[in-house]
């Protein structure tokens, strides 16, 4: 048989499968992704017929990283098992976080409650009812050392959802490592510290973009010197498409603002390969198997190629897209909540399949309360058996190869393309923001996708068919109110012992600094050593920089 005959043949077979499924009746349904894709019935190598291996794909832990970004991925070494997780008082989430280890957990991922995320002490007026409640109140230095009491911050890392206020509750993290005797160089993990996806999507800003930006460029600088292994910002799409974005939202928009630190940061005067290989990325676990799938390894090779060709990155760790991933939250039902275990060990698969370096995987119980202890294991087993009985982590990438994966990677850095495209247009993410881009294009997308569930286009088990009507069994974790007034009473004794003279001196030594361009990161350590709370820090930065407010969108 000729080569031209070989090369003919799947073409003839294609015109033969179409001859008998002509006709064949389908289920009257769209065939779409959840981001509303459709999704042909085939694919073949007509779908792929520019893929260069050497060049789109590679071998795992070589450029671009489609395959991965480890050469042996989980042969090697399994994702940290990081459960995200924080409530009430730092005591109450001290002993969450040693259960949570002793169960076989690798790494702790701290939750703040709102009062902590928008900079504000446990007794301030705005705080009222909200101390403890989604999350764990940190005023002080001496909360931050209770949350870790008896957790030897040199054997574990920690993430910490934090973002406004990073720079404080990060110094507070170190100050804690340094009253366990453990140097700021031996400290490992992640302060999420992404400022331009909360003007995006999350909304819990305090500064302007500008200060904001600072803030960042600061902590590169410093942790660069101080504390190298730690990653300095968690650039997250999760939160966007929280808000409602589609697959391919996530991915554009998170790698623009990646760009956009990467550009500060050389604006800044920072070399690239200084601080880029500490950024680290955080992504959504959507329900659709294999369009998440596709988003991370389009991720890594829009990245690589991006950092090395525009960035003129030299280190190959700077070329790196590593990520943590989280399964979306935003898929979970109130109704028929046992349902959620299952979707969240999909959505986790697909993450794992997709070359994640990190994992936290939802409970059951979120959708209605913070996690109960017996639904956060059932979510922490989870990972365990994906990573000791499925089999999925023997081979690398096993998907590689799919027509199907692969048209989808394709299509994915295609249309985020287009996307970076149209943001440079507009000026850059800063100006984009201020346009309300963003916010409209996510807007849009979670309009339609809330159509098709009302109009029973797209299935949401248990809500729009398959309704049953039964109580809910769950025992949730409620949080006593008694535990806000027992924090204002350890907040109170706090300013009363310390030496609020001193105190007052570094305070008014950060408010001179933040009015030049000197690097804050010093002043606001000094500060929380000397338990300055993180409300009277943040006061200080307000009054010289000035609060955010967003444009309202029409």
């Amino acid at each position: 048989m000729s080569a031209k005959e070989k090369k003919e043949l799947p073409s003839q077979g294609r015109k033969a499968w179409e001859t008998c499924v002509d006709g064949l009746p389908e289920r009257p349904q769209k065939f779409m992704t959840v981001s509303s894709v459709p999704i042909k019935a085939l694919y073949t190598p007509d779908d792929v017929p520019g893929l260069d291996y050497q060049r789109d794909l590679g071998y795992p832990g070589f450029y671009p990283y489609t395959r991965g970004v480890q050469p042996n991925m989980y042969r090697g070494r399994l994702w940290t098992m990081r459960q995200f997780a924080g409530f009430a008082t730092a005591k109450e989430s001290n002993e969450r976080y040693k259960y949570l280890l002793s169960q076989g957990q690798t790494g702790l991922s701290v939750a703040f409650d709102m009062p902590t995320i928008m900079g504000y002490d446990s007794d301030h007026p705005r705080a009222f009812g909200e101390v403890g409640r989604v999350g764990v109140a940190i005023d002080s230095l001496e909360d931050m050392e209770t949350l870790f009491s008896g957790i030897p911050l040199d054997k574990i890392t920690t993430s910490m959802t934090i973002n406004a206020p990073a720079a404080v509750l990060w110094c507070m993290y170190i100050a804690t490592a340094e009253k366990q005797g453990i140097p700021s160089h031996k400290l490992g993990g992640t302060i999420q510290n992404d400022i331009l996806k909360e003007y995006i999507a999350q909304k819990s800003w305090i500064f302007p973009p500008e200060p904001s930006m600072r803030l960042i460029t600061d902590i590169f600088a410093f942790s660069g010197q101080h504390v190298p292994r730690w990653n300095t910002v968690s650039i997250s799409g999760y939160h966007i498409r929280e808000a409602g974005s589609t697959a391919v939202q996530e991915l554009a928009f998170t790698l623009a603002d990646g760009f956009a630190y990467v550009e500060a940061g050389i604006n800044a005067g920072i070399d690239v390969d200084s601080f880029a290989p500490r950024l680290s990325f955080f992504f959504n676990a959507h329900i659709d198997f294999f369009e998440e799938i596709a988003k991370y390894r389009a991720a890594r090779r829009i990245w690589a190629r991006r950092m090395k060709e525009k960035y003129g990155a030299k280190d190959e760790r700077s070329l790196l897209l590593r990520f943590h991933t989280q399964t979306a939250g935003c898929s979970l039902t109130a109704q028929q909540p046992e349902n959620n275990i299952v979707r969240t060990a999909y959505e986790a698969l697909a993450a794992v399949l997709g070359g994640t370096q990190s994992l936290h995987t939802n409970s059951m119980d979120e959708v209605l309360a913070l996690p109960s202890e017996k639904a956060v294991l059932i979510a922490l087993r989870t990972q365990q058996i994906i990573a000791e009985e499925t089999g999925a982590i023997y081979t690398i990438d096993p998907l590689a190869g799919s027509y199907f994966v692969e048209a989808l990677t394709d299509q994915m850095e295609a249309e985020a393309e287009k996307y970076f495209e149209r943001i440079e247009q507009l000026g850059g993410v800063l100006p984009a923001i201020d346009q309300g881009f963003f916010q409209q294009e996510i807007a849009d997308a979670a309009y339609r996708y809330q159509l098709e569930i009302e109009q029973k286009e797209r299935i949401i088990v248990g809500v729009n068919d398959y309704v049953i009507e039964e109580p809910r069994q769950l025992d949730l974790l409620k949080i006593d109110p008694q535990i806000e007034e027992e924090q204002i009473k350890r907040l109170r004794v706090l300013r009363a012992k310390r030496d609020n003279a001193v105190c007052g001196s570094r305070l008014e030594t950060l408010r001179r600094a933040a009015g030049t361009r000197e690097n804050l990161i010093p002043y606001i350590l000094e500060c929380v050593r000397a338990y300055v709370t993180e409300g009277e820090v943040i006061q200080v930065l307000r009054d010289v920089f000035g609060e955010y407010k967003e444009k309202p969108i029409f």
